[in-house]
């Protein structure tokens, strides 16, 4: 299955997919970055894999749809099957969602709908709740409402600081990314063999 993975900041669930040995068993191939921030820590993450990156700055475009053409433009000779979105602090658009109808996917770290939108565990953290958790869900146009894939549970403890649910929330997300990805391959080669099977 060849994807696509856009991030914009360290890169900790594009480190666990790419190098997660049961997806690449399982024939994941993970064709490009494409980041928005030129001095993210996940380029040099994806160098270590030799998974090429594309650099796109939103402030060298006048709008976002020119932004996004242009990514299109380098995305569409791959062949892709998904984007998996990983830290990616855009809000998609129509043009790359037309581009790649129901291939979208994100990771948001709380369970929408609560907290959507920017500093999701900050905002958990303080709000006196019991629990939080991790979302992992299809784009659609507005931001973290499209249509959910799964949903954990991530307790909040009395005890926690923002530093320590934060690294739980990022164990559970890296589990779940992984699952919902072999998931969509075993999906995809049984769509294969069914379209083989009716020629």
């Amino acid at each position: 299955m060849r994807v696509a993975i856009f991030a914009s900041g360290h890169g900790t669930n594009f480190d666990a997919i790419a190098s997660s040995q049961i997806l690449k068993d399982s024939g994941l191939e993970i064709e490009m970055l494409v980041c928005d921030q030129p001095g993210a820590e996940v380029i040099s993450k994806a160098q270590k894999y030799n998974i090429p990156v594309f650099v796109n700055e939103l402030k060298k475009f006048p709008d976002r749809n020119t932004y996004e053409k242009k990514i299109i433009e380098k995305l569409l000779p791959l062949n892709l099957e998904y984007i998996f979105l990983a830290g990616y602090m855009r809000v998609v658009t129509e043009t790359l969602l037309t581009a790649y109808p129901n291939k979208i996917i994100n990771i948001h770290p709380s369970l929408l709908p609560k907290f959507s939108g920017l500093d999701a565990i900050q905002r958990a953290f303080d709000s006196g709740e019991q629990k939080t958790g991790v979302t992992i869900h299809y784009i659609d146009e507005g931001v973290d409402t499209g249509p959910i894939i799964c949903q954990n549970e991530v307790p909040i403890f009395s005890n926690d600081s923002v530093e320590s649910l934060e690294q739980r929330i990022h164990d559970k997300e890296h589990e779940m990314y992984i699952q919902v990805i072999l998931d969509l391959i075993k999906k995809e080669s049984r769509n294969d063999h069914f379209e083989k099977s009716a020629y």
